[in-house]
């Protein structure tokens, strides 16, 4: 076994081949040193092709599914693919389905926003009517905010409070729960108002009043806002201060968040889950993928009715890259090799460190890349693959790195 690794060690140094030193396994990788002067002596991107034949020879793929896709985007060709049309769990690289429909349908100015309305009058600093909070699904509203809002309150000179405290959540459907979610994951609760993303922004808001000497002494209600209402004050936050989190941290309430936003725009009250699929739909015919080759279920990769292939994942980022006002957004929110995010850790010291910006997806059983690479010809470059049936996910991300780790070579 020492002999081994010492002849693979020096075939590493020798001719840079597959990988870094840190993601292989001397007992899923054998190098044959006339392979390895062959695929040097290659053209690009000959030579990729063949380190990536390599690697999906490994053993592992005789029992995990694989599905594989690079294409060049500036040579506009594809360069490879294995079971790229496999039909497999996504994981988190479904965010990527609802970032660039996102940002195709909502815009980068979109804003997410929580308002305050109140009915009535003030007589004598008491407001003799209800206030109304309406929630907008927006997961950065935190105590600052909520500052705000009771300090308006404060503002039209109101001490006591006689009517309801009424929260509006009618922005959605009122399943707290994503479709195929697991039910003893840690899910976040699909809530329209949300504080420091919580569900509890009423007790907040009370609280909050109390601080600043406002009495509250009416009961707590769900209904709708009533037309009659006065807008009292807005919080809002951008797009991409929700975006980059979103991926880069892989945040799934972020996620679903986004998701209903989507659902939201296309004018229905409440969004449902199933206005927002088919506006992804839409987005995903201009990328040009259509059939039946999917399944939608949510916004974050939680569910496990979820389906896609490394194809639609591929496709989809080309279109991303072809529309600048999609791109310009999406490429900085995607994790960079080797420096942030969940792909912080992983690729350093590698060709890929820096090169590769992609978004990670990890479920049982399931690990998952998609994104962009740039080649040692500076050919820039669109990859997705999905690990499906690894048993341990590192097995899945080594894979994943080595893959990476050939593209920049």
């Amino acid at each position: 076994m020492k002999k081994n690794l010492r002849n693979w060690l020096l075939s590493f140094i020798l001719t840079g081949t597959i990988g870094s030193l840190q993601a292989q396994t001397v007992d899923t990788l054998v190098v044959d040193t006339c392979a390895v002067d062959t695929i040097v002596e290659l053209p690009w991107p000959q030579n990729l092709q063949a380190r990536l034949d390599t690697l999906t020879s490994d053993s592992m793929f005789d029992y995990t599914q694989l599905g594989l896709m690079v294409y060049d985007i500036t040579a506009d060709s594809t360069l490879y693919t294995y079971g790229a049309k496999q039909i497999l769990r996504p994981a988190s690289t479904m965010k990527l389905l609802t970032a660039v429909t996102a940002l195709d349908q909502l815009g980068a100015n979109y804003k997410f926003s929580t308002s305050l309305y109140y009915t009535g009058e003030v007589e004598d600093s008491v407001l003799v009517g209800d206030l109304y909070c309406v929630g907008g699904m927006d997961p950065l509203f935190d105590q600052t905010d909520m500052a705000y809002f009771s300090a308006s309150v404060k503002a039209l000179g109101i001490h006591t409070l006689k009517g309801r405290i009424v929260a509006v959540t009618n922005f959605k459907e009122p399943e707290l729960l994503g479709e195929g979610w697991c039910w003893d994951d840690d899910n976040p609760s699909l809530t329209p108002l949300l504080i420091n993303g919580k569900d509890d922004f009423i007790n907040h808001l009370i609280q909050q009043l109390g601080k600043d000497s406002i009495a509250t002494e009416g009961p707590i209600e769900f209904t709708a806002l009533p037309k009659d209402a006065t807008l009292l004050c807005q919080r809002s936050h951008a797009i991409q201060d929700v975006l980059i989190p979103m991926m880069k941290d892989s945040n799934n309430l972020y996620a679903e968040s986004m998701f209903y936003q989507i659902g939201a725009a296309t004018g229905a009250h409440p969004a449902k889950a199933s206005h927002t699929r088919n506006a992804i739909k839409r987005t995903l015919h201009k990328a040009g993928i259509t059939g039946s080759h999917y399944k939608i279920a949510d916004g974050s990769g939680l569910s496990l009715y979820n389906y896609v292939t490394a194809e639609l994942l591929t496709k989809l980022l080309v279109y991303a890259y072809h529309k600048p006002s999609i791109y310009r957004e999406l490429y900085v929110s995607l994790p960079v090799a080797g420096e942030d995010g969940t792909l912080k850790k992983r690729m350093k010291d590698s060709p890929a460190q820096i090169s590769v910006r992609a978004k990670t997806g990890t479920l049982t059983g399931i690990s998952s890349l998609a994104g962009y690479a740039v080649a040692v010809n500076n050919h820039v470059l669109a990859f997705a693959m999905i690990n499906q049936g690894v048993m341990k996910n590192d097995q899945g991300r080594n894979f994943q790195d080595k893959v990476c780790t050939a593209l920049c070579m």
